[in-house]
């Protein structure tokens, strides 16, 4: 489709709608001014997009009115004539709520639309031994506490994306979760039941369930400015998941639950795991493997201390640490060196618990890949920690609602009734 600030030509001759011709232009303003370098005028937009100065004018006091802009003073400059006004994203608009389920622990943050994280909190429990019902409603009240705290601070929750440790199903329903025990249950329904929650969808607030380590790795995605756009995430907790970015889009499968690389196997005949299976991976590199090796399991301490405490004794030289992330390391290269020689990637990104142990995990991880995979002796694949550490999956859950405003803005200026 070709648009001008006047045009009315869409593909293969066809008209183009007034309202679709806006709701294009509303994103493509947003969008220059959202991947700016410095705050644009009025005049740079037009010049930019191509779209007359009346149209960009109108098209910015839309967006200024919705509270997705703000002007703010230019940039001092030499010359004759007055400086025109910035445009920047607003700070005091919609945001992003981010919720994260995983096995031993409850997440929330909410996220603003320039991606500043504006409130963050985290429940650790072990949650397996409790039922689904009692893990949402502790859920549901740390969701409820993060909308207080944004509209304490003039924001208003555009959304809500949910990341779960499972196979999740278009209408929010997982499958099937191991590492919890759950099947067949219904998170959207539950949370919308929510007291605390009740009336979102009428506000035109919506909300979404994925996989956690597909928006663990949506939010590497969109985190720096590597440039990466092909990677495998891996995120590390109790259980091992997987996001496939190829070419800046997250590959899903044929069902949208691609990704369960703790259930690769390593050993056929090895250690059988909560799915029903032997040898999985996560039953050799996942959280209770390496602290089980290390001598750290069993002590009663929060998950992330005791990683804290393995990095210490890995630091310190200690030979079982040593020995639990050396052999952790190596089961997980003979998987993902499986990954890369089936998809042909360049990097591998280490999340969860993963990144700060990073520095240990490496060297054996990349022995095996350099062994394992077929082109390694001409394409050297990348190792690193991911830049999000530990919270990629609940801020790549909030950064989700985030860019979908970003993306669509139309639908936030006039939102379902």
């Amino acid at each position: 489709m070709t648009h001008s600030g006047t045009g009315q030509v869409g593909t293969a001759g066809t008209a183009v709608r007034q309202a679709s011709l806006r709701e294009h232009n509303l994103a493509l303003v947003l969008r220059h001014i959202a991947d700016a370098e410095r705050p644009p005028s009025r005049a740079d937009l037009a010049t930019a997009t191509g779209l007359t100065r009346a149209t960009v004018s109108a098209l910015v006091d839309d967006l200024i009115g919705g509270h997705l802009l703000t002007e703010v003073d230019p940039a001092p400059r030499t010359g004759a004539g007055r400086p025109a006004l910035g445009l920047v994203l607003a700070t005091d608009g919609p945001a992003g709520l981010g919720l994260e389920i995983n096995v031993d622990y409850l997440a929330a943050c909410v996220v603003d639309l320039t991606g500043a994280v504006r409130h963050r909190a985290i429940r650790r429990v072990d949650l397996r031994p409790l039922p689904p019902a009692e893990v949402l409603a502790d859920l549901g009240d740390l969701a409820a506490t993060a909308h207080a705290e944004a509209q304490r601070q003039r924001l208003v929750l555009a959304g809500t994306a949910l990341a779960v440790p499972g196979l999740v199903t278009s209408t929010g329903v997982v499958r099937l979760a191991p590492n919890l025990g759950w099947r067949d249950v219904d998170l959207v329904g539950a949370l919308e039941a929510h007291p605390g929650l009740a009336g979102h969808r009428a506000a035109g607030h919506w909300l979404t369930v994925d996989n956690e380590a597909n928006l663990a790795a949506l939010g590497e995605l969109h985190a720096g400015t590597s440039g990466e756009a092909t990677f495998l995430y891996v995120s590390g907790e109790i259980g091992i998941g997987a996001g496939i970015v190829l070419h800046g889009t997250l590959f899903r499968g044929a069902r949208g639950w691609s990704g369960e690389l703790g259930h690769l196997p390593v050993d056929p005949a090895g250690r059988p795991c909560r799915c029903g299976a032997q040898g999985c991976l996560e039953q050799y590199a996942g959280q209770e493997a390496i602290l089980t090796g290390a001598g750290l399991a069993g002590l009663g301490q929060p998950a992330d201390a005791a990683i804290a405490r393995l990095a210490e004794l890995a630091g310190d030289g200690n030979a079982a640490a040593i020995a639990a992330l050396t052999g952790a390391a190596s089961a997980l290269g003979v998987a993902i060196a499986g990954v890369i020689n089936l998809l042909d990637l360049d990097t591998v990104v280490l999340g969860g618990i993963y990144a700060p142990l990073a520095q240990w995990l490496r060297p054996p991880l990349e022995a095996e890949i350099r062994r394992r995979v077929l082109t390694a002796g001409w394409s050297p694949v990348t190792v690193r920690p991911s830049l999000l550490t530990g919270d990629a999956a609940v801020l790549g859950a909030a950064g989700s609602v985030v860019r979908a405003v970003l993306a669509h803005p139309a639908r936030w200026l006039a939102p379902p009734a």
